[in-house]
């Protein structure tokens, strides 16, 4: 039966959307007035499997985590109730907000009514449903769990989230310190600076040491400061594309690993994601090696994945994953004691749950710690800029006063 896009008005005059099934566009615009939508704007979905849904598949969907979360757990009690997977698309379709995603989750129950599997039909979308998703779901089909799994699903998201969320709001408050620093120095040393300086050079005296140097400075900012931007820039694309390289990428993640500070905190939130999302995954009935594959690239580093790869070969010649774990250096002793512990006692699972939850206290301790530091190290900075500035307009005031008299 073919899918169309709707827009119209709802009986409070609201404007709505999502997508509805219909024989033909006449039924398709019935259907919506029985149900108190008068369309304003009314297409045909095109299939599943034609070349324009594939192109629409590869373009970015954004959709945030908290909003897959609510959609994955409404899911999970749609199909826990025993709704059909046709239905229980529907009505997540019907309910979602986001026109993408609305689009998305019909392209999905198009799938699955010409006869692909869930997991088939969400792989089609990998810039909403990563590898992950799409594994744990395929793992709950197979298992005949899918309920549970999509519950666990929706847990896990909800917790990186969470977690990101934080870091997030943490760090929002010292950048947004940085960046009004940076425009009132700005302003200082293009503007300010040279209108106050520009008396003392009328007076062609020899100017103090941090005078002279507050005029190279504010001149160089004044005429110079597009050159700048281009550079910056220019080493901005630079970096991109180095960085896109496998040489370059495992370049940054070591020096990114080897920063003061910084590198424990990236550390622990790799170290954080790679216990959640391992558990996650062997709860939800996934092998030991699958799963391991799908952890390397949730880590996003390429350092750590190597190490992965390594724990993922030392179990393919019969040997345990904590020994490679241990000698990679990058993950925590206790990491690798829960988890040799968790093989021995066969609950590999609940120890990694446990190494999770106690790094994830760690990193927003770290957040909170780096916070404590930043704002009063910024203060401090733009303090002594500010007096540099003040002292290398004031000495040669104290020095006119001094040859006047």
């Amino acid at each position: 039966m073919p899918l169309y896009a709707y827009r119209g008005l709802d009986a409070g005059g609201r404007a709505v959307g999502g997508v509805v099934d219909a024989d033909s566009p006449r039924g398709a615009r019935l259907k919506l007035r029985r149900t108190g939508v008068f369309p304003t704007d009314l297409s045909e979905e095109q299939r599943a499997g034609s070349p324009a849904v594939r192109l629409r598949a590869r373009r970015p969907e954004r959709v945030p985590a908290a909003e897959l979360a609510a959609i994955t757990r409404q899911f999970s009690t749609l199909v826990a109730a025993g709704l059909p997977l046709v239905e229980a698309l529907a009505a997540l379709g019907e309910q979602a907000e986001r026109p993408a995603l609305a689009r998305t989750l019909a392209q999905v129950r198009q799938a699955v009514m010409e006869g692909s599997t869930l997991a088939d039909a969400l792989a089609q979308h990998p810039r909403l449903f990563a590898s992950l998703y799409v594994n744990m779901v395929r793992a709950g089909e197979a298992s005949g769990a899918l309920a549970v799994v999509l519950e666990r699903l929706a847990d896990y998201t909800e917790n990186q989230a969470r977690l990101l969320g934080k870091v997030r709001s943490a760090l929002t408050y010292p950048a947004i310190m940085l960046l009004l620093s940076a425009t009132i120095l700005f302003f200082l040393l293009a503007y300010v600076v040279p209108k106050v300086t520009r008396i003392f050079q009328e007076t062609h005296q020899q100017l103090p040491l941090p005078t002279r140097v507050l005029l190279g400075v504010s001149d160089a900012v004044a005429h110079w400061w597009w050159l700048a931007l281009v550079l910056a820039a220019g080493a901005a694309v630079g970096l991109s594309r180095w960085v896109r390289t496998p040489a370059g990428r495992e370049r940054l993640d070591r020096l990114l690993l080897a920063l003061p500070y910084f590198g424990r905190l990236i550390q622990k939130l790799a170290v954080a994601r790679f216990a959640r999302t391992l558990s996650t995954l062997l709860a939800s009935g996934i092998g030991l090696l699958p799963a391991l594959d799908i952890v390397k690239s949730i880590v996003d580093n390429t350092v750590l994945g190597r190490a992965i790869e390594r724990a993922r070969d030392a179990i393919r010649e019969g040997q345990s994953i904590a020994p490679p774990l241990r000698e990679s250096g990058f993950f925590p002793p206790l990491v690798v004691h829960m988890v040799a512990v968790g093989e021995r006692s066969g609950e590999l699972e609940d120890m990694l749950a446990k190494a999770a939850d106690a790094y994830d206290d760690e990193v927003e301790n770290a957040v909170g710690a780096l916070t404590t530091i930043l704002e009063p190290v910024i203060i401090v900075f733009m303090g002594g800029v500010v007096l540099f500035i003040v002292l290398a307009i004031l000495l040669p005031i104290f020095e006119l006063n001094r040859i006047v008299k």
